[in-house]
């Protein structure tokens, strides 16, 4: 009997579009595969922000769409930066021991340029790392200060537009881990269609997931203003008569029956565990957290007063040099417990723990003996299955049990819906 072909992808599907879709029917075709395993971000996504609506939504829509498996990326890593976020995921991915192919999307769909930055990235010649010190010691940030080097290093001023773009800058993340693992998984790149990834109107057929979330939340907002008397259009309706053309059906019946039930969840929905998390801490105390440097926990600390709501704070605290998303990434860090010693534990240990399906279809019974046989990290259907665990793993699944019950506790107190515990939510089967 032949082997079965796996490819593998990483996603967020914040929420589902025809942009998906499109990806992972293009992801079948060029790799051959016969089916798709995915890695998911739950609740959370690597922007720094919650996900508008839960990962069980957002993971049985991907199924209906022909997905196999979905997985969750632990939370630390779906949080992370983007060198983090990926590397978290191609663990996963690569201790499955059965893919045989990942495929990302990336706004210049250009793989050996990619590549070849990547490359640049991991071994850190001599003559690029003169560039970036020298960047970094004229004040610049991080990221702009290796985005000037490998510029100069590669002697290429268009660079600057590709290394700029979200979607190539982890598509680059993904190949330098695969190439620091000394991964046998192929990879390939699919040029992301029409829209970009921060493009806020609808476009074509293939619209941005941040087009898609701002009507959505205009749908919200409109909801509350009927409401209080201030607005009388049935406007839900309106816009998924909009998004029609824009997500697969599956995606706008659930869009419908679960809006103002389960989503959509935002950032300052979070705004006073946060504020109340701030004010157990001193400047000591934030930086044990991921990402967090000494300068930004004193003006953490300095700013506590001013503290009004979760998106406020952001605007806030955020400066030339550090970014509005980098800074959302970093409260969240602190909201969720996530410490610069756990991480180092983590990376020490393999990166990903386990395997947490979220869900799979039930066509894919060969796929799942195959992981069984194949996988290097225990698989997890139950969180009640903790004998595999190491210690690092009991303490991520805690981690991220607890993220998932706080996201759960802004569902129950926003929309009065009955609060379902992380460990009462049944596996997903299509």
């Amino acid at each position: 009997m032949a082997q079965m072909v796996v490819a593998g992808i990483v996603a967020e599907y914040n929420p589902f579009h025809n942009g998906h879709l499109y990806h992972i029917e293009r992801a079948k075709s060029i790799t051959g595969a016969d089916t798709v395993i995915v890695v998911m971000s739950g609740n959370y996504v690597q922007r720094g922000a919650p996900a508008i609506m839960p990962k069980h939504l957002r993971a049985e829509v991907a199924l209906k769409a022909g997905v196999g498996l979905v997985l969750e990326l632990p939370v630390c890593y779906a949080v992370g930066s983007a060198e983090y976020f990926a590397a978290g995921a191609l663990s996963l991915l690569e201790q499955l021991g059965c893919i045989d192919s990942i495929c990302f999307g990336s706004e210049c769909g250009d793989y050996e340029l990619l590549s070849r930055i990547a490359r640049i990235l991991a071994d850190e010649p001599e003559e690029f790392k003169l560039l970036l010190q020298d960047a970094l010691k004229k004040g610049m940030s991080f990221p702009r200060a290796r985005q000037t080097a490998l510029r100069d290093y590669l002697k290429d001023p268009s660079l600057d537009m590709v290394l700029e773009q979200p979607n190539n800058i982890l598509g680059i993340e993904y190949l330098k881990a695969l190439y620091q693992q000394r991964s046998p998984i192929k990879s390939y790149t699919i040029k992301r269609m029409v829209s970009g990834y921060h493009d806020t109107r609808l476009s074509g057929t293939y619209s941005s997931a941040s087009a898609i979330r701002r009507l959505l939340d205009y749908a919200s907002q409109s909801v509350l203003m009927e409401k209080e008397g201030m607005f009388d259009e049935p406007v839900m309706s309106e816009v998924l008569t909009r998004l029609e053309d824009q997500v697969p059906p599956s995606c706008i019946r659930m869009l419908e029956e679960t809006h103002r039930t389960r989503y959509p969840i935002y950032a300052n929905d979070f705004s006073l565990l946060l504020k109340y998390r701030l004010l157990r801490e001193s400047a000591d105390t934030l930086t044990e957290y991921q990402d967090i440097s000494e300068d930004l926990a004193n003006r953490i600390v300095n700013h506590a007063n001013d503290f009004i709501s979760f998106d406020q704070f952001c605007d806030l605290l955020k400066t030339r040099d550090m970014t509005y998303t980098r800074i959302s990434r970093c409260l969240f860090h602190i909201l969720l417990n996530i410490r610069k010693s756990d991480i180092q534990t983590y990376q020490e240990e393999g990166c990903c723990q386990y395997a947490h399906i979220l869900g799979f279809r039930r066509d894919a019974k060969k796929l799942l003996s195959l992981l069984k046989r194949s996988s290097n990290i225990p698989l997890i259907t139950k969180l009640t299955q903790t004998g595999e665990l190491s210690s690092a793993g009991l303490t991520m699944q805690k981690n991220d049990i607890f993220a998932s019950n706080l996201y759960e506790s802004i569902i129950t107190d926003k929309y009065k819906m009955p609060f379902v515990n992380e460990y009462q939510h049944q596996i997903l089967r299509i």
